[in-house]
């Protein structure tokens, strides 16, 4: 058995989902400067996260299901997902982002499990909050290290795929690591680099 653990925005994604809810509000370009800066590793990730969810307040969680549910895929993250799937690999999704957005595209594509955050809501709109076991730097990481031990794989049968700082957790327990479109400080650790919009890349890869 071996494991294969993507990220999910700019990467299963085509996109950031809190650029999108952050649209609905009318402030996209402030949202987009901040996840840049954590990206890069300019910003220690929790904060950035806190910062932006903030902003968040009073939008509708109705809206936030609707978008979640018509976001747009990678190129190619089916083909992907299924192509690993038929070489032996549990595929699993590790996502700083919302399982709002994460469970229902995780479905679609028939990846085994995800790990997300959740955006609180009371009354029907968000109230700025968010929660759950992917909001720091190395949450990632210490999840990949559970996931293994849990179905007994090791680092030579794993590989990740990522584009930003907040997947370097995860790269150090893999020894296929893929930049995928990625910041610079995410190239400097990956074995591998995609620079194309395009997932089936991976499957020239993955062994």
């Amino acid at each position: 058995m071996k494991l294969a653990v993507f990220d999910f925005d700019s990467t299963l994604m085509d996109g950031e989902t809190i650029d999108f809810f952050a649209q609905e509000l009318g402030f996209k370009d402030k949202v987009v400067a901040i996840t840049e800066r954590a990206m890069a590793g300019e910003l220690d990730f929790y904060a950035s996260l806190v910062e932006r969810v903030a902003l968040l307040k009073g939008l509708p969680y109705e809206k936030v299901e609707s978008i979640c549910k018509t976001l747009p895929m990678m190129n190619g993250a089916k083909e992907v997902v299924d192509g690993l799937k038929d070489r032996g690999y549990r595929v699993v999704c590790f996502s700083g982002g919302f399982r709002d957005a994460t469970k229902p595209t995780c479905e679609k594509l028939g990846i085994d499990a995800d790990f997300s955050n959740f955006l609180h809501a009371e009354n029907g709109v968000l109230t700025g909050a968010v929660g759950g076991e992917m909001m720091y730097s190395n949450a990632k990481g210490d999840m990949i290290v559970r996931l293994q031990n849990l179905l007994g794989i090791d680092r030579d049968n794993t590989l990740v795929v990522g584009d930003g700082a907040n997947d370097l957790s995860m790269f150090a327990h893999a020894d296929t690591r893929v930049a995928f479109c990625a910041k610079p400080i995410l190239r400097k650790e990956a074995t591998h680099s995609v620079d194309v919009k395009d997932l089936r890349e991976i499957l020239n890869i993955a062994v």
